[in-house]
């Protein structure tokens, strides 16, 4: 029987954190780890990826579709460097991840090739817990302590093992290690509640409110039933963030949609004309698309203390878990529907659809990249995990792709990095073998990362109950992104999206008509293996951000007669409300 190390030690404790898989890239500091992962039978399975950047970005996305700690590792380095994009796209969304990096400081004078300092460079984006091993009875607790840490703080954490640890024998009877969180990670560890007082703060100023709006962000998952009763309750209009967009039905007749630069018309228009909002687990950073300050009187749920009042100002802080506080909330608030304000939101919304309709189907050379999301819409499977990368996609994803419930969908909503998507859409392919995966991405992106990483669906998907992940590519051979207007640099290299994957054996549709568009998908989503839809779009179709509500009211002083003209635009805006639902 071989002499059990420190690296069969840590697989051992990665069991029992029940990991399923580890992310990462192999080299030399991280060997005996990798050694001791290949000999575990799969319980953890070690995923390689083609760069520790995307072995980064996994983790975060099997935190993000399973609500469980991510797990990554690299050797030191440039290879430590490569996984901080991951890293910090976990910080920002708040996703625990455990990073597990090698470390080899034997070389001349105690320096190393490729040595950095790690403490340093890990410091900020795993700020809540860096630590290094030292002695082989160490290293139960110190794993214990990171898987605790990144669940409680939903924030990555790093744990260092020198090679020469890794490769220690390990003691026969080590020091008793305390035990291991039952909890699921990634969930609240405690059930927490508001104080009454603030309860009924927040219910008084909700049945004060003439016109309601709510914003639904990430935190307020698994929320959608308490959402839409306090909602109908209150005749009120909802929003979502961006990565708020799962968490309720969009066919909803009151659910304006996305809020901000990509998202509709129709939710800035709630925003501009709410007298009341009610902020549920987001951290949106769109603060641009608010109501103005003073417009509105502010509510904010979330679990995290630290958030309220970041974003924007709040007149009754709820710290608690979304349904659970919001259950409270119903046993207070009157059934009390505006039934004027719900129907001019619902007009709101009508004349939305409308419009994205009519962008969809307008003409483009030779495709519209909106009518190939709309395309999609409608035939999007039932429990499928669609992940979405950064660019152009973004604006059309938060448009025109309706998520009905069931369905999961992922981006790096803060960080906003390019290249996460088929990334994503790998770590949810593994965790769900038996459901279809889509990624959305645009040619850069694929560029970046999703030509590589395409390797890795090729080895994987023989293995899959059901074959299904579709990439789907927007060629558009240009550099405009995010932001709108045409980037500085000429146009893109064009390269066979299509014709890549079928080279490694998957199946590739590329489509640059716009009635080829549907059977394309169609295509794609009766295919027995991974498929690649490369649709040849429209550069110059105009991103179309919806105007800020009362955009000329801000930076207004605070005089008399600021205030006065303030309170006019507002009198404005309601008898203009008025109107329509007349």
């Amino acid at each position: 029987m071989a002499e059990r190390i420190v690296a069969d030690l840590v697989v051992e404790r990665l069991r029992a954190w029940r990991v399923p898989r580890v992310f990462g890239c192999p080299g030399a500091a991280i060997a005996p780890l990798v050694g001791a992962l290949d000999d575990a039978g799969g319980d953890p399975a070690f995923v390689p990826a083609r760069h520790e950047e995307t072995a980064s970005y996994m983790a975060t996305g099997h935190a993000k579709f399973t609500g469980g700690v991510g797990v990554c590792l690299a050797t030191q380095g440039p290879s430590a460097v490569h996984l901080l994009n991951g890293l910090y796209d976990a910080k920002l969304d708040s996703k625990p991840v455990v990073a597990i990096i090698g470390e080899d400081v034997t070389g001349p004078l105690g320096g190393a090739h490729e040595e950095i300092g790690l403490s340093r460079l890990f410091g900020d984006v795993c700020n809540q817990f860096v630590r290094y091993g030292r002695r082989p009875e160490q290293v139960p607790a110190l794993l214990d302590q990171a898987f605790r840490t990144a669940a409680a703080t939903r924030s990555p954490t790093c744990v260092v093992l020198p090679r020469v640890l890794q490769v220690t024998a390990v003691p026969d009877l080590l020091p008793q290690t305390a035990g291991v969180v039952t909890a699921t990670p990634g969930e609240p560890l405690a059930r927490v509640l508001p104080h009454d007082a603030d309860l009924d703060a927040a219910a008084s100023l909700l049945g004060n409110g003439r016109r309601v709006a709510v914003l639904v962000g990430q935190g307020a998952h698994g929320a959608a039933e308490e959402i839409v009763a306090l909602a109908d309750r209150l005749g009120a209009g909802v929003a979502t963030s961006l990565l708020g967009k799962p968490v309720l039905d969009e066919r909803l007749p009151f659910h304006t949609g996305v809020l901000g630069e990509v998202g509709t018309t129709a939710a800035a228009q709630l925003m501009g004309s709410c007298d009341t909002l009610l902020m549920i687990g987001t951290n949106d950073p769109w603060t641009d698309w608010f109501p103005m300050p003073g417009q509105v009187r502010t509510i904010q749920i979330d679990i995290d203390g630290r958030r309220i009042g970041t974003r924007y100002p709040v007149d009754v802080p709820l710290v608690g878990d979304a349904a659970e506080t919001l259950r409270a909330l119903l046993t207070r608030v009157p059934d009390q529907p505006l039934r004027e304000w719900r129907g001019m939101v619902e007009k709101m919304v009508d004349r939305w659809r409308e419009t994205a309709a009519e962008r969809a189907a307008a003409p483009a050379e030779p495709v519209n990249p909106q009518l190939v999301l709309r395309e999609l819409s409608a035939r999007l499977p039932r429990h499928a995990a669609v992940a979405v990368d950064v660019g152009s996609v973004i604006y059309w994803y938060a448009r025109h792709l309706e998520l009905p419930p069931g369905v999961q969908a992922q981006l790096c909503g803060t960080l906003g990095s390019m290249g996460c998507a088929l990334p994503y859409a790998v770590a949810a392919k593994l965790a769900r073998p038996d459901e279809p995966v889509l990624a959305l991405l645009g040619d850069g992106a694929m560029q970046l990362n999703g030509l590589a990483e395409l390797i890795t669906v090729a080895h994987h998907w023989t293995r899959w109950r059901d074959p299904r992940l579709i990439v789907l590519v927007l060629n558009n051979r240009d550099h405009s992104g995010v932001g709108g207007g045409r980037t500085p640099g000429g146009r893109r290299s064009d390269v066979p999206y299509a014709g890549w994957a079928r080279l490694l054996g998957l199946h590739g549709v590329r489509v640059d008509r716009p009635d080829l568009v549907g059977p394309a998908w169609d295509e794609v989503l009766a295919a027995d293996r991974p498929a690649v839809l490369e649709a040849v779009v429209d550069p110059a179709v105009p991103l179309e951000p919806p105007e800020p509500a009362l955009a000329d009211l801000r930076g207004l002083v605070t005089d008399g007669d600021a205030a006065r003209r303030v309170r006019e635009r507002v009198i404005q805006t309601e008898a203009i409300a008025a109107d329509e639902v007349v």
